[in-house]
């Protein structure tokens, strides 16, 4: 599974962050680990009013764990990645939380770390935390049999989709997916030789290039956006300056942003209005189908949860119960037959923690089955309208380019750096 880890503050807001039932058909705290409080926003504001003992601000470690799209992955499977990376980090017996979500289709953790020892009273330092991360997800994929992703493989390099979660937000406000962002980028990159060609290439796609704030090379979409080149192709900067050379006779990204404005026509605005409510109309059908689902499974998880909560207590009493009092409880001490009862009492507990354990995978392998032809019919509409979008973009550029305002004279004699003459 990938591993994906950062050092953070932000108590209140990881928690809510983690809590959400906007993004997530289903969410679960499954673990709260050396924390006085009960639940997930009172345990990280524990970690956060430890941490103003120290010096610290990024006092919480973060780790998302997202095994490949298609893979069910087990609670204990999660659990034992966790440990490992809790491991390999130097974080053991640190306060830990475990967040399960389920989107799309997919189930995912998150694990929150405290970084403070609460003995030392100081943040434990995590060296080299990426790479011993992505040595571990690259062990997991081998150990499960998935298919290595490129940026796991020996020579792979990074994956050109990964994206960080201020690019993500800032797509997903706008309505469009922010690996068809990447891709047409990265497409653009691929297909040119020139900054005449990417621009070109760029056009096709919606997209404009244009010379950023600290001198690099930027892409704008209709919307004013910008998109730096060597961040959303996935390559460094020197290589674009080595491909591209410099920016200087590009405009800049504000001129480029008013000829936009003045260039899009009303018609077309509301030719993009249009093509959104189309889609969002068409999506409210599957999505409504799959709220229904995800509310009846989510009765279903809270049914299960009370009835395994009342077998564990009606359980725990019989096994007390077999604890004799008085001079007899006193005679199976002597005896030995106490220990052997605590020792099967033990047995017994291990055999129901797994019992449970297993009723409730089942029961996420079933609902993640139940929505998938909901999520599936959902998923070719995503596609459809990529497709759409591609096309609508395609027949905006070639309108944008029809109305481009011709030059002016004075444009053109300064064009060819003569000043204009003044009439006197």
């Amino acid at each position: 599974m990938i591993l994906k880890g950062s050092q953070r503050a932000g108590s209140a807001q990881l928690a809510a962050h983690l809590l959400s039932r906007r993004d997530n058909e289903h969410v679960c705290v499954h673990e709260l680990r050396g924390f006085a409080a009960d639940d997930l926003h009172g345990a990280l504001a524990e970690s956060y009013a430890i941490s103003r003992g120290t010096k610290c601000t990024q006092f919480m470690f973060s780790l998302s764990l997202n095994p490949p799209k298609g893979a069910v992955v087990g609670e204990e499977e999660f659990e034992r990645a966790a440990d490992e990376a809790e491991k390999r980090l130097g974080l053991e017996g640190q306060p830990r939380a475990m967040v399960f979500h389920e989107k799309e289709g997919r189930r995912h953790a998150h694990v929150v770390w405290s970084r403070i020892d609460a003995e030392a009273m100081r943040a434990i330092n995590l060296p080299h935390f990426k790479r011993r991360l992505t040595d571990l997800s690259r062990e997991l994929y081998l150990e499960h049999g998935w298919m290595l992703p490129d940026g796991l493989r020996t020579n792979g390099g990074k994956s050109p989709l990964n994206f960080t979660l201020e690019e993500w937000q800032r797509a997903k406000r706008n309505g469009v997916d922010p690996r068809e962002i990447k891709d047409a980028i990265r497409d653009a990159w691929a297909r040119s030789d020139s900054a005449k060609a990417l621009s070109a290439a760029l056009e096709e796609r919606g997209y404009f290039l244009a010379q950023g704030d600290r001198r690099g090379f930027v892409a704008i979409d209709t919307n004013g956006d910008v998109y730096p080149i060597s961040r959303w192709a996935g390559i460094k900067a020197k290589e674009v300056a080595a491909k591209l050379g410099a920016p200087d006779a590009l405009r800049s990204v504000a001129d480029v942003k008013r000829d936009l404005a003045l260039r899009m026509t009303e018609q077309l605005r509301d030719f993009h209005g249009a093509l959104r409510e189309r889609h969002a109309r068409e999506l409210e059908a599957p999505r409504e189908e799959l709220r229904r689902i995800v509310l009846v499974q989510r009765a279903e998880r809270d049914n299960l949860d009370a009835a395994q909560k009342e077998r564990r207590e009606r359980e725990t009493r019989d096994r007390a119960a077999r604890f004799r009092k008085g001079l007899a409880g006193l005679w199976d001490a002597i005896t030995g037959r106490r220990r052997e009862l605590t020792r099967a009492n033990e047995a017994e507990t291990i055999d129901a923690m797994k019992r449970d354990r297993a009723e409730r995978d089942a029961l996420v392998r079933a609902h993640l089955e139940q929505r998938r032809a909901s999520q599936m019919r959902i998923g070719s509409m995503r596609a459809r309208h990529a497709q759409d979008r591609r096309v609508m973009t395609r027949e905006a550029v070639a309108a944008l380019r029809r109305l481009r305002p011709p030059k002016t004279r004075d444009a053109e004699t300064r064009a060819r750096g003569h000043a204009p003459q003044l009439t006197p």
